[in-house]
């Protein structure tokens, strides 16, 4: 047996997520072998983190959901937000749950056989840039999404630069 098949066999990252979770108490539940859905307290409101493992493929994918409820029925508003709001991530991206109207982050991350210690090192900080991201565009997201402001417009104070010390 090779060293992947044998690693695939005894490691399966969902473990190290709701380990990670586990030890800060968060309300988590573990749906299946393969997924576990943690519930986080937000500066907003709360989030749900979505994490699926694809053992064929490898990938451990992270959604995390923002409780906003779209009040608008121009989506092109929507999408527009998320085209302008994607170009300045890094990491991830936002999409669009159109089933429950609700704005989402995405992020999938490759397994290899690395050291367990280094991935959970690697998914503790992809968490943590979700949870950012999250509240830090959930302002724009729910003027947009719930007032119909123009993305545009409510993308602009995020855009101006601060200068000096307040």
């Amino acid at each position: 047996m090779n060293l992947a098949k044998k690693y695939a066999l005894q490691y399966n990252p969902i473990d190290s997520v709701e380990a990670i979770f586990a030890t800060k108490s968060y309300e988590l539940e573990r749906r299946n072998l393969n997924e576990i859905v943690i519930e986080v307290q937000g500066k907003w409101n709360n989030m749900l983190l979505f994490f699926t493992w694809e053992e064929n493929m490898r990938c451990l994918h992270l959604s995390c959901l923002m409780d906003i409820k779209s009040e608008i029925e121009d989506r092109s508003k929507i999408f527009e937000l998320m085209a302008l709001v994607n170009e300045e991530l890094w990491i991830g991206h936002f999409s669009y749950w159109t089933e429950e109207n609700m704005p989402v982050f995405k992020h999938s991350i490759i397994i290899d056989d690395t050291d367990k210690d280094v991935f959970e090192s690697k998914i503790a900080q992809i968490i943590e840039i979700a949870v950012k991201e999250c509240e830090r565009m959930y302002p724009i997201f729910n003027v947009v999404l719930t007032k119909g402001m123009a993305p545009q417009q409510a993308l602009y104070p995020m855009m101006m630069e601060t200068a000096g010390q307040a």
